[in-house]
């Protein structure tokens, strides 16, 4: 988690607070200083955090912190969610030497306890490749570390952002087959370098949220503009899915109450928010639709609501979870009065 507020959500959940990462570029003195009362392993991603924490950890005490590392790798995935390159806002640049220095710094913090590295590479990663990659890189900075200055970590950060599939044309790994590889690139690594293998951290993230959700719509206008497009408005967009004007996500859409029936043509489903680019879908293939149809969009489960806005005053849609038939809200419908809760008139 990357701030107080998603740390504030995690407590209430009652998620393992000794599971907890803390991670983010631009920490505040408040994030830190809620991050060490949680007794979460706080991810340093920057030398501000080092002063920071000498105000935050008491004088006597040592708080479990790992780094940021960026590898300097860039995988095959869209430019907005490559994370672990030089040009980069995330990380301590190995490349660059900018780790190294921060490793001992760190070490030599009287107030952190060093227990790991970390690294994360990008997200939405269909070639494993690129971890394989990262891994070695980070292995040769820690033979490196053991020989020159006697540091050996106790945990290893692989990151996480393996891919899911959004539509039929996606064929991602399996979460098995990304752990088997990592794990193998980190065992195998570490007996050519004559290291001890560190506990393995990886964050399956996106692989389990993104298709346990999926998005209902309900259509409302049509428009034909005859020999353009056909439009379909429906009851969202942007301010509930904001990924496919963010970074071109794809989805597929079916009519919820007949997903098998065979399409007649290509439409455009809009949203209705009062922005030219709120297009949810291009030119995709649907059976014919009429107002009040309810479209089902798949793979909604990750980075979609945790990204909704209020945008154009709209409130935020009602989620429900379901297990063997039956349906609880596991978070109501917002309604107008929620859209003033923090106004002061």
């Amino acid at each position: 988690m990357v701030s107080a507020g998603e740390l504030h959500l995690a407590l209430k959940s009652g998620f393992p607070r000794d599971r907890i990462h803390f991670l983010g570029n631009n920490k505040s003195l408040e994030d830190l200083q809620a991050a060490y009362a949680a007794g979460a392993t706080i991810v340093i991603d920057g030398d501000h955090e080092f002063d920071l924490l000498r105000n935050v950890v008491p004088d006597g005490k040592r708080a479990p912190v790992m780094l940021r590392l960026s590898p300097g790798v860039k995988p095959d995935t869209h430019d907005h969610i490559s994370t672990g390159q030089l040009d980069s806002k995330f990380g301590f640049s190995i490349e660059s030497g900018a780790a190294r220095k921060a490793v001992e710094t760190a070490v030599n913090h009287p107030r952190l306890d060093l227990v790991g590295l970390h690294s994360h590479i990008g997200s939405q990663i269909f070639a494993l490749g690129a971890y394989e990659q990262a891994m070695d890189i980070m292995l040769d900075l820690l033979a490196e570390l053991r020989a020159e200055i006697g540091f050996e970590p106790r945990k290893l950060g692989a990151g996480g952002g393996l891919g899911i599939a959004y539509t039929q044309h996606d064929d991602p790994p399996t979460p098995r087959h990304f752990v088997e590889t990592v794990r193998h690139a980190l065992e195998s690594g570490c007996a050519r370098r004559d290291l001890k293998v560190p506990e393995l951290v990886v964050e399956p993230g996106r692989s389990i949220a993104g298709p346990a959700g999926m998005a209902l719509y309900t259509v409302g206008s049509i428009k034909d503009i005859p020999g353009v497009r056909r439009y379909v408005a429906v009851d969202g967009g942007m301010g509930d899915n904001i990924r496919p004007k963010l970074y071109g996500a794809r989805y597929e859409a079916f009519l919820a109450s007949d997903p098998d029936r065979s399409p007649d043509g290509k439409v455009t489903i809009a949203g209705k928010y009062c922005e030219s680019t709120d297009i949810l879908i291009s030119d995709i293939p649907m059976p014919p639709l009429a107002p009040g149809d309810v479209i089902a969009v798949p793979a909604a489960g990750a980075y979609c609501l945790a990204m909704a806005s209020n945008y154009n005053g709209m409130p935020r849609p009602e989620v429900l979870m379901l297990r063997d038939g039956q349906a609880r809200v596991m978070r109501r419908r917002e309604t107008l009065d929620d859209l003033v809760a923090a106004e002061v008139f």
